[in-house]
């Protein structure tokens, strides 16, 4: 039968105080009574879903989690505490906007038992802050990572967004440069996608993005860049500092249970993956989150292979049963391409490959 050997928590908080033209996850704006019902069912939903499985990765995600106060975020985690078995050493991640952040509320948060931080940079330039509609500054996300530090936080993450119109590798290396000098361990980059429904896409931004030569470039320098300041790229978008991988973000890469609470929350869970229903007022009434099955045979051999492939460290054969054979045939072409390494025992994508994986993936396993 199937068994969990440990499990990860995801929390959906959906509250903005304003949305971001190129956001298409579901958000609500923030009133103090909004949050005062959506942490008590926060907590109704704890107490219906407890288990002794242990858990080791909790992460609060947005909208805009930092929104939540210390005391009230003190108050979630000893409530999550009490329902489930979280491990001394879990990684317990809260993603926060600079703007919404200062040294009290990070110490707070620090105190209540928070240990990652995932900063909402974005940009380090202002012209660019400015494009995407963001309430910082770079100097405001400066005095964010700052007091973090001051406020005992040593794994810091930030996001970058990239393939923004006329953006050059300059600008890129700009935002690179002041991040590694404040000491990050952690950098997400995200190419820029134009969403319909959002702002963005009501704009017509798609017409003056760059096409897709220009940010592959930027994307393999971008590499290069990050990597000479020491952060290693572990998957598509992802590079970390030694030992500060997202154990959270690992395990929807490696196919490892998690467990989604909030309206719009994805769960891999029990064998079966479902979504909340994407509705605040919904999730406050309801005893239990309203569920929908979205897939009731997940992890099958190509998802497994084509989520592995996203990680730098690849696919090993021993895990492709009797597909081995057939994608060993493919590998020729890809490797004298540059898209793939090959080692006879795993088989892992390149910078150049990863700017491409959809195709490559798509080649190798169907």
């Amino acid at each position: 039968t199937f068994k969990m050997s440990n499990l990860g928590i995801y929390i959906h908080v959906p509250f903005c105080a304003k949305k971001c033209p190129y956001c298409d996850f579901y958000s609500t704006s923030y009133t103090s009574a909004n949050m005062k019902g959506y942490i008590q069912a926060l907590i109704r939903n704890f107490k219906a879903y407890t288990t002794d499985i242990p858990v080791d990765t909790v992460y609060f995600g947005g909208g805009t989690p930092s929104l939540i106060s210390g005391q009230q975020l003190g108050l979630i985690i000893e409530e999550l505490k009490n329902s489930f078995h979280i491990n001394e050493d879990a990684e317990i991640t809260i993603e926060a906007n600079p703007s919404t952040i200062d040294f009290d509320k990070l110490f707070e948060y620090r105190k209540a038992g928070i240990n990652r931080l995932s900063v909402g940079v974005q940009s380090m330039k202002k012209t660019e802050l400015d494009f995407l509609g963001r309430q910082h500054t770079p100097e405001r996300a400066e005095k964010a990572v700052k007091d973090a530090h001051s406020a005992g936080f040593e794994n810091i993450s930030c996001d970058l967004m990239t393939g923004l119109p006329n953006q050059t590798i300059s600008d890129i290396s700009h935002s690179i440069e002041r991040l590694a000098e404040l000491n990050i361990a952690h950098i997400s980059s995200y190419i820029l996608k134009v969403e319909e429904g959002t702002r963005f896409h009501i704009d017509g931004i798609i017409e003056k993005l760059p096409d897709d030569d220009y940010i592959s470039g930027l994307y393999l320098e971008m590499c290069d860049i990050l990597s000479s300041y020491g952060y290693k790229q572990y998957e598509i978008s992802n590079f970390a500092k030694n030992n500060f991988q997202s154990r959270h973000n690992n395990r929807y890469w490696k196919c490892e249970d998690y467990l989604g609470i909030g309206p719009a929350a994805h769960s891999c869970y029990n064998g079966i993956r479902f979504a909340v229903k994407p509705e605040l007022d919904d999730f406050i009434a309801s005893p239990k989150q309203n569920i929908e099955i979205t897939d009731s045979n997940p992890y099958t051999f190509e998802e497994m292979a084509m989520l592995k492939l996203r990680l730098s460290e690849g696919l090993a054969l021993s895990e492709c049963g009797d597909k081995a054979d057939s994608i060993i045939k493919k590998t020729d072409m890809l490797i004298k391409n540059g898209y793939i390494t090959f080692d006879g025992k795993k088989i892992a994508l390149t910078s150049k490959g990863f700017m491409v994986s959809n195709s490559i993936i798509e080649y190798l396993i169907f």
